[in-house]
């Protein structure tokens, strides 16, 4: 166990990654890259993370900047609480710590969106923390290479795992260390066929030695998905189209959406009793499922133009934009393909 970390260490500086563009010590930009790599894969960030770095440079320009303006670059990559979060915390940033990341994990982890292993990550590539990271990749590596059953997910696995993560932390060389477990779950220790001949710790790995790579991690108890339907009304009234902003938290939580409804035969009503509107509806397009992770979403389209204005509403939360407008604001990815779609 004592040179478990020399190994990777010693892989990480042949064969592991090194051109990724968050790989500096400037924190806000590997805080950036942390909350973005959350449950989602490097080669989808990175478009983003480039983009999102054009627009915000610096963390002050993100603490500056409105909501909206967050949300629409962060829309099409998913789980927009992150962004939510993530501009809390720039702003926190900016008031709390006057500009400065704190680097400590204590205090990174008092950051909305940040919990102990993303914290710790920070701590350790900005700087230079003796601190233990254990998010999915790592989970799965360490889990096998000491053969430990049970599904991560429960309090005592993850404890196990915690504990074992600390102990193997090397006395120095802890930037590399930290990305050797990234890139070694990433790239070699994959949830199905681990390249194991590659491995620099396959030799005592105990999962390859008794044959269960495939068993370990213990997956997730399977359950269900829950199924939703719902009905995006596309309104539109001279050659614009109404937008409906969400509530704060929940699905889509401060995106800009098309109006919802439970049916295409209270669509009429619906419109008339929010809105103040009368709409003539034309045939429902084609249904289209969205999967969430904890649901699966049948969204029918239904397109309608204004017939006349029974009511005047002034409502923050609602706007009408035209489709090149509407694609600039932050929108849900089954709303932004409908409107190119129609576009």
């Amino acid at each position: 166990m004592s040179d478990f970390s020399q190994r990777l260490i010693a892989w990480q500086a042949v064969h592991g990654r090194h051109n990724l563009p968050w790989q500096v010590s400037d924190p806000y930009r590997v805080w950036l890259s942390e909350i973005m790599l959350q449950q989602t894969q490097v080669a989808t960030v990175i478009p983003y993370y480039q983009q999102f770095l054009e627009r915000f440079p610096d963390v002050a320009s993100l603490a500056a900047a409105s909501s909206d303006d967050v949300l629409a670059r962060w829309s099409g990559l998913g789980y927009y609480s992150r962004a939510r979060n993530l501009h809390k915390a720039a702003q926190m940033v900016m008031e709390r710590f006057e500009g400065q990341f704190p680097c400590t994990p204590a205090l990174l982890a008092e950051l909305p969106g940040v919990g102990p292993s993303t914290a710790a990550a920070i701590a350790a590539f900005s700087f230079g923390a003796q601190a233990a990271i254990l998010d999915g990749n790592v989970k799965r590596v360490l889990a096998r290479w000491a053969g430990i059953s049970g599904y991560p997910g429960t309090k005592v696995v993850e404890r196990e795992l915690w504990q074992l993560a600390t102990k193997l932390l090397p006395d120095s060389g802890i930037e590399r260390y930290t990305q050797s477990l990234m890139d070694l779950g990433a790239t070699i220790c994959t949830p199905k066929k681990p390249a194991c001949m590659a491995c620099p710790v396959q030799a005592d790995c105990i999962a390859r030695q008794q044959g269960r790579q495939a068993e370990l991690p213990t997956p997730k108890p399977k359950k269900t998905s829950p199924e939703r339907q719902t009905v995006l009304m596309m309104v539109e009234r001279n050659s614009k189209i109404l937008l409906e902003r969400r509530p704060p938290s929940g699905i889509w939580g401060g995106l800009w959406s098309l109006p919802e409804t439970t049916s295409t035969l209270d669509a009429s009503s619906a419109c008339q009793q929010r809105f103040g509107l009368n709409v003539e509806f034309d045939s429902a397009g084609e249904d289209f499922v969205h999967v969430f992770t904890h649901f699966r979403l049948t969204i029918t389209p239904l397109p309608g133009s204004v017939i006349s204005q029974i009511a005047l509403t002034h409502e923050d939360h609602l706007g009408w934009f035209s489709k090149a407008e509407a694609l600039e604001l932050g929108l849900p990815t089954p709303v932004r393909k409908l409107l190119m779609k129609g576009s």
